[in-house]
């Protein structure tokens, strides 16, 4: 099956979710932010075919997420770093883990837990304000357009949504 590619939608999560909108792109970026960097050590704990694992370790390669660096000369081994733009992953993929580890962990409890090793304590990813520290939830935030805001596929409702609320002066404005 096609998938419709989104990366020319006025949306930042479109954007993102067309680079990481399947399953093992998401697991890619877990296994090598925890230290699985080897291109066989990722097939054998993911168990993804080498054609797939290939492909979507190019697409990050392209994408500036990961770098290639040869780590061995014979054979030739390369493993894969995570760039700049691939650690900002991390607090993703930490909030994707506590949802999940919420609604879908059962009653074995969370596969896995994070360790903050600065303060030596079990945590969880929170959603905060970087202004005030508060909670970000749907009941304390809105959206508003940004200056790369734009109507079109993806957001025919939502722009002009945004639009309005600038329009009415919205108390968030």
């Amino acid at each position: 099956m096609t998938r419709t590619p989104l990366s020319g939608v006025a949306c930042s999560i479109a954007r993102a979710t067309d680079l990481f909108g399947d399953a093992w792109t998401a697991l890619i970026m877990r296994d090598v932010l925890t230290g699985i960097d080897r291109f066989d050590e990722l097939a054998q704990d993911l168990g993804i075919s080498r054609k797939v694992l290939t492909a979507r370790l190019a697409r990050l390669v392209e994408e500036g997420v990961l770098v290639r660096e040869r780590y061995q000369e014979r054979p030739p081994r390369e493993r894969y770093a995570a760039t700049e733009k691939g650690e900002e992953l991390y607090p993703v993929l930490l909030a994707l883990m506590s949802w999940g580890d919420r609604w879908y962990a059962g009653d074995a409890g969370p596969p896995a837990r994070i360790h903050h090793l600065d303060c030596a304590r079990d945590t969880t990813m929170v959603a905060a304000c970087a202004h005030c520290g508060g909670p970000l939830t749907p009941e304390n935030t809105t959206q508003l357009p940004g200056p790369g805001g734009r109507t079109g596929p993806g957001t025919r409702v939502l722009g002009p949504l945004l639009a309005a609320r600038t329009e009415r002066g919205d108390p968030a404005v």
